[in-house]
């Protein structure tokens, strides 16, 4: 959705090594924004943008209007089942709905070998993979790391917005996941979970909206861990008025 920073440049690095096109999409899609004020606020610099992928090598980005990809209103429902209904589903209902309009008007517009995604939206990486799969895509999802800041802030075109005091509380969050992701051989999800939300919350500046220990495959939520079973821990944190995500994999 533009404002790019090193995450997004690294999915068209992946892309330029393996493919003889590239083609980079910048669109902030109102239909995934189910609050008005986070649409309007999200920040844009499409000059910016242009330049950056012009150094990467890009070789098409494709920049629309409102009007070119919803020159009607878009009325198809997908249903996800659980998958789009905790976490980010739950907190931001309608969210995956919007993100499948326009993922799926982008593919039938590409028409793309590959599609490359960041692993920091985790479940949005899940939830398109199984879009893929429902609607007979012919297309290679591609999860790519997430990429940090030296301190470990997921970089995220949000981070722009907080402010230097939110800023530099923010780095706190991976500090407690990796905390937490190093104590699943001793202690049951729920005394992580609670660990997770207590430690993050205690910085005054952080607020802990949710965070689920799932299935990395399935995204249904994990009471206890197997030594066969990948799991991830997804959290969504308030930063004054700008929300952070991000997750880690838990692996005994």
């Amino acid at each position: 959705m533009g404002a790019l920073h090193k995450g997004h440049l690294s999915l068209l690095d992946m892309c330029l090594d393996s493919d003889h096109i590239s083609v980079v999409s910048i669109y902030v899609n109102p239909t995934q924004f189910n609050n008005k004020e986070d649409l309007k606020n999200y920040p844009r610099n499409t000059d910016k943008d242009i330049r950056l992928l012009k150094k990467t090598g890009c070789h098409i980005v494709f920049i629309p209007g409102d009007k070119e990809m919803y020159p009607s209103e878009d009325t198809r429902k997908f249903d996800f089942g659980m998958m789009g209904k905790i976490m980010e589903g739950k907190f931001r209902p309608g969210h995956f709905e919007g993100v499948a309009k326009i993922v799926t008007k982008l593919f039938d517009i590409v028409e793309p070998d590959r599609a490359y995604f960041g692993k920091k939206d985790f479940q949005q990486l899940a939830i398109i993979k199984r879009l893929a799969a429902d609607y007979q895509y012919n297309i290679s999802i591609v999860g790519c790391p997430i990429v940090r800041e030296t301190d470990g802030l997921a970089m995220s075109s949000r981070n722009q917005l907080l402010s230097p005091q939110h800023r530099q509380a923010a780095p706190v969050i991976y500090k407690t996941l990796r905390s937490a992701a190093e104590m699943i051989h001793n202690k049951d999800i729920a005394y992580i979970c609670k660990y997770v939300t207590e430690t993050i919350n205690a910085e005054s500046l952080l607020q802990v909206e949710y965070f689920e220990v799932v299935d990395s495959l399935t995204l249904e939520k994990i009471d206890v861990l197997t030594t066969d079973q990948k799991a991830t821990g997804c959290i969504a944190v308030f930063a004054g008025k700008v929300r952070l995500i991000d997750n880690i994999d838990f692996i005994l």
